[in-house]
């Protein structure tokens, strides 16, 4: 058996493993969505190795290259105008990659074209997490400088699961940061409703720096003694955060124990800020820990939350549909189920979830994640190496 495929073989099992997939299954089938068949998915390419992002430059102009994250250590441009696959960046010899670990996201930073910079989120060999800056190379674009210079790290030796991984950059400036709960089971620790760790939450960045952003105001914490860094907290593993790029509302997917997945929805401008997600006292809209009567005061529910039936186990989210290939469809935010593979939508009106779609074109097994264009057309990306551009059918 070619090498290749054994070590993608070894990392299949060891994500499905610690994902939960068949954690708290239930012959019962999820309950139906009405289903639309108006859009599809066109295979974009095939050559990947676990990719578990993409995204797009912030250039101007700049809408033949896709970037894609691969959890190996590498970010690779696919270039759709010659459908060619070259290496941005190797940092393979820097992370660690067992279990959920490895290069896991990366974000442009609004002034990419003039500063060269971009913001990669790893787990490097011991196991903690990295936010490091890199630079693009000043005479290749399409590479860049093997360097880079850490913002920020976070203790996260003891266990392999529960990382987190997004990255992206808000309406203010600030550079957002999604981080897991530490791993284990049901949160040992209670990290994510200990505001003096950073475990479990989603912290705001000052890019430069690493520390607290000021953009627009302070971060809630850091006159309470908490964490400078804390946006949001009670997270269990929000491994896919997006912002709107219409309106900058948060949509926040966070993976559950062993019942239930959820999505978060906050509303700009504060969108997250100060927020209680309510995990490990709930998951989803289910008490926890204490398994009945917990206290939900002051907790944020989430907007769409599902069961473990039908083999679902673990939601990948995605982002609210702003490109111009489906104008019919603005406003439409995609997820997706690893496990059961299902891929589905709402829309966020009045505080709910509404116009709930499923979409069986688009489904497929192991989907890590979607991306984003700079045109705002979306794609989704699989374990086994495919990179998909979902488009009108």
């Amino acid at each position: 058996m070619p090498t290749r495929v054994i070590a993608l073989l070894l990392l299949l099992l060891a994500w499905v493993g610690l994902t939960g997939c068949g954690e708290g299954d239930d012959p019962e089938p999820l309950p139906p969505l009405p289903a639309a068949t108006d859009l599809t998915v066109q295979l974009v390419t095939a050559n990947l190795l676990f990719p578990v992002f993409m995204t797009a430059t912030t250039i101007p102009g700049d809408g033949n290259r896709l970037f894609i994250v691969e959890k190996n250590g590498r970010i690779r441009i696919f270039n759709v105008t010659t459908s060619s696959l070259s290496t941005f960046l190797d940092i393979s010899g820097i992370i660690s990659t067992n279990g959920e670990r490895g290069l896991l996201g990366m974000a442009f930073d609004a002034q990419y074209a003039t500063n060269r910079q971009f913001y990669v989120f790893y787990t490097d060999q011991t196991g903690d997490i990295v936010i490091a800056r890199y630079l693009r190379n000043a005479a290749n674009p399409n590479v860049a400088d093997p360097a880079g210079i850490t913002l920020l790290t976070i203790e996260h030796s003891a266990e392999a699961n529960h990382n987190g991984g997004m990255l992206a950059f808000g309406a203010d400036g600030c550079l957002y940061a999604s981080v897991g709960d530490g791993g284990g089971s049901g949160d040992p620790s209670n990290s994510a409703q200990t505001i003096t760790t950073r475990l479990g939450k989603l912290l705001r960045l000052d890019p430069a720096t690493g520390a607290a952003c000021t953009n627009g105001g302070i971060n809630p914490f850091v006159l309470t003694g908490g964490a400078q860094q804390i946006w949001s907290l009670g997270l269990r593993n929000p491994w896919r955060f997006s912002f709107d790029r219409a309106t900058s509302d948060l949509y926040i997917a966070d993976v559950g124990q062993g019942a239930r997945e959820e999505i978060n929805v906050s509303p700009a401008p504060n969108a997250g800020r100060g927020l209680n997600y309510g995990w490990r006292l709930m998951e989803g809209v289910l008490c926890f820990n204490p398994s009945t009567n917990c206290n939900q005061g002051g907790l944020t529910l989430p907007v769409l939350d599902y069961p473990h039936l039908s083999g679902a186990c673990s939601v990948t989210g995605g982002y609210v549909y702003r490109g111009q290939a489906k104008p019919d469809r603005h406003g439409t935010y995609f997820y997706a189920d690893f496990c059961n593979g299902f891929v589905r939508s709402f829309r966020y009106q009045n505080s709910q979830a509404t116009s709930q779609i499923e979409w069986p074109l688009l489904s497929r097994g192991g989907i890590t994640s979607f991306g984003e264009d700079a045109q705002g057309e979306l794609y989704l990306m699989t374990q086994g190496g495919s990179l998909f551009k979902i488009a009108p059918n």
